[in-house]
């Protein structure tokens, strides 16, 4: 792979003692290597000796993003950056690490890998949600997501009555908890403890999953990630609903007001090392095949 990365932008993790040893060592590092380094100024750019950069304009100046943290970090530079192009690199310092791979004791390493090309590049279907207000006509802006967006009831422990649709035409009407629209990404997340399945990163689809319906039923359905969705509440709701992004960004739903979903119309691009292995993740993460051994072929 040929791409040069002379402009690392760098957007970590607020308020983490760990994060802040993990800066220090990765600022060295790129500074060492004769990088440019940005990072994203609710951080201290003078305390790694780095330059300050707007969150807004980190993914225009950069050749690539680090990112220090969590998945859900990750998913919030997503967001900020996708729209440029630019890769992210996740360094893990959470839990779970589906999309943030490298642990901080490997980065030297990894970027050796990196800036000399060999690394392993993807791209991950992105999604947005727009509100349709009851009798008026749908917000141009969207609200971008990548793991999932979720429309449910405002109120703890209340059923939301809504229907849903494909391209216009009528699916289904539900009486739930709510409905997860899942990317593959985000089929491991709120979607998987749904009973949603998991999806391979690589496909085109979407995965529409109800969230403790009230028909045994009503079950999760798979469709091309190239439709549109919409979810309509009904207009006997009491109270409010709320859609949320990445469970990240929230807006208020009326009752007789719809969510439409479609997918972005870029990319989420990610760069992992060297033997970064799907399925892999999936067997740590999730325990496959624990206790068990591989038969072999």
């Amino acid at each position: 792979m040929g791409t040069t990365f002379s402009t690392i932008g760098i957007f970590a993790k607020h308020n983490d003692d760990g994060v802040t040893r993990t800066l220090h060592a990765l600022t060295a590092d790129l500074l060492g290597r004769g990088k440019r380094v940005l990072i994203d100024d609710s951080h201290s750019a003078a305390d790694y000796g780095v330059i300050a950069c707007p969150r807004s304009e980190l993914g225009a100046a950069s050749d690539m993003v680090v990112v220090v943290g969590g998945d859900g970090t990750l998913l919030d530079a997503g967001r900020a950056v996708a729209a440029h192009g630019v890769p992210l690199l996740g360094i893990n310092l959470g839990r779970l690490g589906f999309m943030v791979d490298v642990l901080p004791d490997d980065m030297k390493t990894t970027f050796d890998d990196v800036f000399a090309g060999n690394y392993i590049a993807e791209a991950r279907l992105m999604i947005t949600a727009r509100l349709k207000p009851a009798g008026d006509d749908l917000d141009t802006e969207g609200v971008l997501a990548i793991n999932e967006c979720v429309v449910r009831n405002q109120a703890f422990a209340r059923v939301l009555d809504f229907d849903t649709y494909m391209n216009g035409d009528f699916i289904s009407h539900h009486r739930a908890d709510g409905m997860v629209i899942a990317t593959p990404t985000g089929s491991t997340a709120y979607a998987l403890s749904g009973g949603g399945p998991v999806m391979h990163p690589g496909m085109n689809a979407l995965a529409l999953v109800p969230i403790c319906p009230h028909t045994l039923s009503d079950r999760p359905l798979i469709v091309d990630a190239h439709h549109e969705i919409e979810i309509h509440v009904a207009h006997t709701i009491e109270g409010g609903a709320l859609y949320t992004s990445d469970g990240q960004v929230s807006q208020g739903l009326a009752a007789g007001d719809s969510v439409v979903v479609a997918r972005a119309p870029y990319d989420l691009h990610l760069i992992h090392p060297p033997g970064y292995d799907y399925f892999n993740i999936l067997r740590n993460k999730l325990h496959w095949g624990r206790g068990q051994q591989a038969t072999g072929v």
